[in-house]
């Protein structure tokens, strides 16, 4: 394709096939999948995902792209097999777009920029995919899957799947190359069972008190907002050390501390 990538839409397109065929084994894409891809680009994983014959729901922000994408796919798009929508992904909606909650997968190349943001759009909500494959970058997904530290970013996905590291990226399978390397990240097992609809909004509110001051404990972090003495109490009846920072709590504790802070008394 011979349009010129835009920085400011963070584009950095893939420009082999070797990529799109680890996204696509790593999300296990088959003929009946349905396939919600943000970000296709110059259509290198898009290309891929329709030869393993699975229907494509491809929504893309520059409209370069799209017409692009309409000539190279004209066949695919007539036979009803894509779709390619002008769309914004961080504004994108399952269920705005009619999906339905545990029919479709997620696997695409995203911009940096945005990867927090549309990794919660896509998880904490109603309407989740069974399965979640990004392309990010290599600091990112490594602080997912593979530290044995907690932050904000993995507690947020952990809730809601299993994130696991697939392999690294290196900049020169993309056009222009980034300035670091990437990698593929995988989140299977996506629901709700993990927590409560109930007490979803407190968990994020707990987890954003708890890492407000990365280098404060835990529990000194909490006391901006709650008593410190019924704090102390929760955290001795849940074993959680009294002098353990946000970052080392595994998320069993952080789902007990909200489960026991929602049916406990006002703090």
């Amino acid at each position: 394709m011979s349009f010129e990538h835009k920085k400011s839409l963070g584009q950095n397109f893939l420009n082999s096939d070797y990529v799109p065929k680890k996204m696509c084994d790593a999300g296990e894409v088959v003929a009946s999948d349905f396939i919600l891809e943000i970000g296709p680009g110059t259509g290198a994983l898009t290309r891929e995902l329709l030869k393993r014959g699975a229907k494509v729901l491809a929504l893309e922000a520059d409209i370069r792209a799209i017409e692009e994408l309409q000539k190279t796919f004209s066949r695919e798009i007539a036979a009803g097999q894509l779709e390619v929508r002008h769309f914004d992904a961080r504004e994108v909606s399952a269920e705005e777009l009619g999906l339905k909650s545990g029919e479709f997968k997620v696997i695409a190349n995203i911009p940096y920029y945005i990867s927090g943001l549309l990794f919660r759009k896509i998880l904490d909500v109603d309407v989740q995919p069974k399965t979640l494959v990004f392309l990010i970058q290599k600091e990112v997904a490594e602080r997912i899957a593979r530290d044995s530290k907690e932050s904000l970013l993995s507690l947020s996905i952990k809730v809601f799947g299993d994130p696991s590291y697939i392999s690294t990226i290196k900049k020169s399978h993309f056009t222009p190359p980034p300035k670091i390397d990437s990698a593929i990240i995988a989140v299977k097992d996506i629901g709700q069972e993990k927590i409560n609809p109930s007490s979803r909004d407190l968990f994020f509110k707990l987890i954003h008190f708890g890492f407000a001051q990365k280098r404060k404990q835990l529990l000194g972090n909490l006391t901006a907002e709650y008593s410190r003495d019924t704090l102390e109490e929760m955290f001795e009846q849940l074993k959680i050390p009294k002098d353990i920072r946000a970052e080392d709590v595994p998320l069993e504790k952080w789902l007990e501390l909200t489960s026991k802070i929602q049916s406990g008394p006002k703090l």
